[in-house]
């Protein structure tokens, strides 16, 4: 199975048992597991967010955050294109740009293998490179 990695974006405030309900449910629909997630990735506007850090603490992984400039790369490779997340955070998609950053950062020629999902306020997609 491929190394996975996981793009995250939320509300301030989001819970973490919100995030790690998005996190299994995504792996679960897709007959994905959690042991082949290799780190989490959101943008630098959520380094401090405690659901985030209590998310990659719960699953002993690194929590990577990427400037907006570093994520609008990724903009060709979304599935989804929001104008909403855009004038927040300065790029089109979080959860998807993420991940793929990440992905591209492991080990390069990042792709999405779950595109973005959304559940109680947050937005989750994985991404495998190599």
């Amino acid at each position: 199975m491929p190394a996975l990695y996981a793009g995250f974006g939320c509300r301030r405030g989001c819970p973490v048992e919100a995030l790690d309900e998005l996190l299994y449910q995504a792996l679960h629909s897709h007959g994905l597991t959690l042991a082949a997630l290799r780190g989490i990735a959101s943008i630098t506007a959520k380094a401090d967010e405690p659901g985030l850090r209590q998310l990659a603490e719960r699953h002993n992984l690194p929590l990577l955050v990427f400037a907006p400039s570093q994520l609008q790369a990724y903009e060709p490779q979304l599935s989804h294109r929001s104008a909403v997340a855009f004038a927040h955070s300065g790029c089109w998609g979080v959860a998807e740009s993420a991940a793929l950053a990440l992905a591209d950062h492991e080990c390069g020629n990042a792709a999405l293998v779950i595109t973005r999902q959304t559940l109680n306020g947050a937005t989750l997609a994985l991404a495998s490179g190599g």
